[in-house]
């Protein structure tokens, strides 16, 4: 999901990814994970609700799937998705801390906060 979520987040989109089954329906940033008990049916209905509105590619490796999308919708094989993601990577130079970027005089009233009163 994190390999995903930053694909879909490098390239300012939003993304739905959907499992056959049942389980925890979870954000990560913009890419939304749903369940169902028939994941073709849901890939289909959402790709033919949003195909007006928006730009939908639909990654799916099953024809049937693929065909019954619309000529709106672009499409392509989950192993040439897969191919992409693999080029997916978000490299920091260092890693990134919250107190790096706290400016001195917010630092010392924190510091005093969690030292507590002195008697």
């Amino acid at each position: 999901m994190d390999v995903l979520a930053s694909f879909v987040a490098l390239r300012g989109a939003r993304g739905i990814v959907v499992f056959d089954g049942v389980g925890t329906e979870e954000s990560f940033g913009r890419l939304d994970v749903r369940y169902a008990a028939h994941a073709d049916a849901l890939l289909e209905r959402l790709a033919a609700e949003h195909r007006d509105r928006e730009r939908v590619c639909l990654v799916s490796s099953d024809a049937a799937v693929r065909g019954t999308s619309g000529q709106k919708v672009a499409k392509i094989s989950s192993r040439e998705f897969a191919s992409s993601l693999a080029s997916v990577q978000h490299r920091e130079g260092r890693p990134s801390r919250v107190g790096d970027r706290v400016d001195p005089e917010t630092r010392e009233k924190l510091e005093r906060l969690r030292r507590g009163p002195i008697e």
